[in-house]
């Protein structure tokens, strides 16, 4: 009886190690046990919990009370991946959801069911594929770039040369045209190659940073528009170059500019962040920068590669200034991210904060 026991607290102890929720559901599918991980998961306490129903509990997506149902009757495990779940506090997370039917007695099924979360597992692997993406397209931008400017010069060059031998300024019109629109291409290959400097790094404060950038907004838009501010005055300084910061911000709040009527607005926010992935690489501190506007929002089927060069919703963009933002940022450890839906766009800017004692 004494080892019976002994067994059963330790695997007591073991589920409440688990950083998984595990619930336990009787052959009614009410809630006879939860574990610490399914409390923090379900933001609620398992005394409030306990004698639920699953569909009161797991509000997701999918129909996961009749699969429950399934699986006691059949007596066979279900999986669903990927399945978008609703707290008991209206947020919402994305789980993996294992069901397995288990006989405690004869005749006495129940259900135990597995919630991982994945939120952070499924964001880690996107900014990933995010970054490698963009080193790709700026490989292969680089040796395209290479490619072009050298017949661009040598054009050029010969266009110089033969306007010299002419005699007709007609003739030396057409000349200039070549010589323009050689320059205007060497122009654009330069862009689409970015900043080809290393970044400068000192200690910065990233209000320095905000504030500069919000009254080079103001004043370019002759103090029409204001610009909101909700700042963390607490965020340590940040190790960044700070004229690449700068450019990365401007870039970012003039579309934001672009995208607003008159009666649009904009606001800025930064706050820090613990424990937050950028790549490959988890930072205990993280500077986060929101910039958001009202305007029309970015079309779902633009918004994934807004990131890459040539990619605008503006017929008079370039589509290359979120694409240098994204590369001057990632040059100073960052990682930029989008939202958007029609009323509310927000660029998030997160930025290592390293320093004595925090990294």
């Amino acid at each position: 009886m004494g080892n019976d026991n002994h067994a059963a607290s330790v695997y007591q102890y073991l589920l409440e190690g688990l950083s998984t929720g595990v619930l336990l559901f009787n052959n009614q599918l009410k809630l006879e046990y939860i574990n610490p991980a399914g409390e923090i998961l379900l933001e609620a306490s398992a005394r409030r919990l306990n004698g639920m129903n699953i569909n009161e509990l797991l509000a997701t997506d999918t129909d996961l009370p009749m699969m429950a149902q399934k699986s006691l009757s059949t007596n066979v495990p279900f999986t669903e991946r990927e399945v978008n779940l609703t707290t008991r506090h209206l947020s919402t997370v994305t789980v993996d959801c294992i069901m397995t039917p288990v006989a405690q007695l004869a005749n006495d099924l129940k259900l135990l069911v597995e919630v991982k979360q994945i939120d952070r597992s499924l964001r880690i692997s996107l900014e990933e594929n995010q970054l490698n993406q963009n080193n790709a397209i700026r490989a292969l931008i680089l040796g395209m770039a290479h490619e072009i400017k050298n017949p661009l010069g040598g054009l050029r060059g010969a266009a110089q040369l033969l306007e010299r031998e002419l005699d007709s300024d007609e003739l030396k019109e057409y000349t200039g045209i070549i010589i323009g629109e050689a320059d205007r291409l060497r122009n654009l290959v330069n862009r689409l190659l970015g900043p080809n400097t290393l970044p400068e790094k000192n200690m910065i404060n990233i209000h320095e940073i905000t504030e500069h950038v919000r009254q080079l907004v103001e004043v370019e838009a002759n103090h029409k528009m204001n610009v909101k501010t909700d700042y963390d005055p607490s965020i340590p300084e940040i190790y960044a170059d700070k004229d690449q910061l700068i450019q990365a911000l401007l870039n970012i709040m003039v579309n934001a500019t672009q995208a607003i009527d008159v009666n649009g607005s904009i606001r800025v926010r930064t706050r820090t962040v613990r424990q937050f992935t950028i790549g490959s690489k988890c930072h205990k501190l993280v500077c986060q920068i929101d910039i958001t506007d009202n305007g029309e929002g970015i079309p779902a089927d633009i918004i994934k590669n807004i990131f890459f060069p040539m990619v605008t919703t503006r017929a008079e963009g370039s589509g290359l200034g979120l694409s240098i933002s994204q590369s001057l940022i990632q040059q100073n450890g960052g990682l930029i991210q989008c939202v958007s839906e029609p009323g509310n766009t927000m660029f998030r800017i997160l930025m290592p904060i390293l320093g004595r004692g925090i990294e």
